[in-house]
């Protein structure tokens, strides 16, 4: 029986028109998209990597597979010449791993197509290095944040709007007692309320910040630090004037003022939240003006809880850090190790002079 004629993988086929590329490179992203989705990541860090690939097709002008290393020299150290470390580090690691797609499901194709060989423009020469240092973030001190929430809970008895007033208090009061995230906040249900667990209560935070590129993290936050009677109020006295039902899966816990197409609350979006937070520190807390944000009243609760005698293990867990080291940034500006130091040495050199003298 003669041999069957083998056809290689890697010979190049006639040369595909414009139209076949096109139609070629518009299925190869929707088969990444599908590929991500598969993998369990979150349809926001997909969105943005597609937003970045898309940035980069229309600077390039070609199909991203023609890049080469000096294509993202340009890229990288021309046109992302004055953007932040960040986004220069998010960019190239997209890149990165869209050509790592290429290179396992499409390089045979693509050489067969084009006749050119894919290989990543990313390497050690061009790859940003290092992370970019998190500034550090000093928090209010206790008498401000009291005298902050004080002051808006007695505007609370006046307002035009009591309940959708009343939540964005809430809101922000709970990410200054237990450390929570603004979006993971906004996207608890009323069944995520565990009332009876542990000492205090329980929050199912479903939704916690993950590594990128891994999707959401899922971590449970204790309602101490005065958490549990802050969200107790708003369940009990002001989640029913928002006309939802309680009985119903997926009711959020922060309602908003809309009604879904079933008759049910939707969700109140970051923007209200945010903006209640700023109007609040604008008229009770001016000097912060522009600086306190969700994240700072993050850092504050985790600065607060330290000052209690917390430990730096337990304060990680509570705010979801995959690092001790990132939860160190948090507390920071409250570690005394410094003057510790600085009072032993200077209790040593008075020893030593004692001894001189005597």
């Amino acid at each position: 029986m003669p041999a069957a004629v083998v056809k290689a993988l890697h010979e190049r086929r006639a040369p595909a028109s414009g139209e076949e590329l096109a139609e070629f490179e518009t299925d190869v992203l929707a088969e990444f998209v599908l590929a991500r989705a598969a993998a369990g990541i979150a349809d926001t860090t997909i969105s943005n990597d597609v937003t970045d690939l898309e940035q980069i097709r229309a600077w390039f002008g070609r199909p991203l597979w023609e890049m080469e290393p000096s294509d993202a020299d340009r890229y990288l150290g021309r046109e992302l010449r004055k953007a932040s470390p960040l986004t220069r580090q998010g960019k190239a690691g997209t890149l990165s791993m869209f050509f790592d797609f290429l290179e396992l499901r499409h390089r045979a194709e693509i050489y067969a197509l084009t006749g050119h060989a894919v290989e990543c423009p990313i390497d050690e020469m061009n790859r940003p290095v290092g992370s970019p240092q998190a500034m550090i973030r000093v928090p209010p001190s206790r008498r401000e944040i009291e005298a902050l929430f004080g002051c808006w809970a007695e505007e609370l008895d006046t307002c035009r709007k009591f309940a959708p007033a009343a939540r964005n208090y809430t809101a922000a009061r709970m990410m200054s007692q237990v450390g929570l995230r603004v979006n993971e906040s906004l996207k608890l249900d009323l069944d995520d309320v565990r009332w009876d667990l542990g000492t205090f209560g329980k929050l199912n935070v479903r939704f916690g910040k993950g590594k990128r590129g891994q999707g959401p993290k899922q971590r449970i936050v204790p309602l101490i630090n005065g958490g549990r009677a802050t969200l107790q109020w708003f369940v009990e006295d002001v989640w029913a004037m928002f006309g939802g039902d309680w009985t119903l899966p997926g009711v959020p816990l922060y309602p908003s003022e809309r009604k879904a197409r079933d008759g049910g609350c939707l969700r109140v979006g970051q923007d209200q939240i945010r903006s209640a937070l700023h109007e609040a520190v604008k008229r009770y807390l001016p000097g912060w003006m522009g600086r306190l944000t969700p994240h700072v009243l993050r850092h504050y609760c985790a600065s607060e809880l330290y000052l209690s005698g917390m430990d730096l293990v337990a304060i990680q867990e509570l705010l979801g850090h995959d690092w001790v080291a990132t939860t160190m940034r948090y507390v920071h500006v409250q570690r005394t190790h410094i003057e510790d130091s600085w009072i032993k040495g200077q209790q040593r050199a008075a020893d030593r002079l004692k001894g001189l003298g005597s």
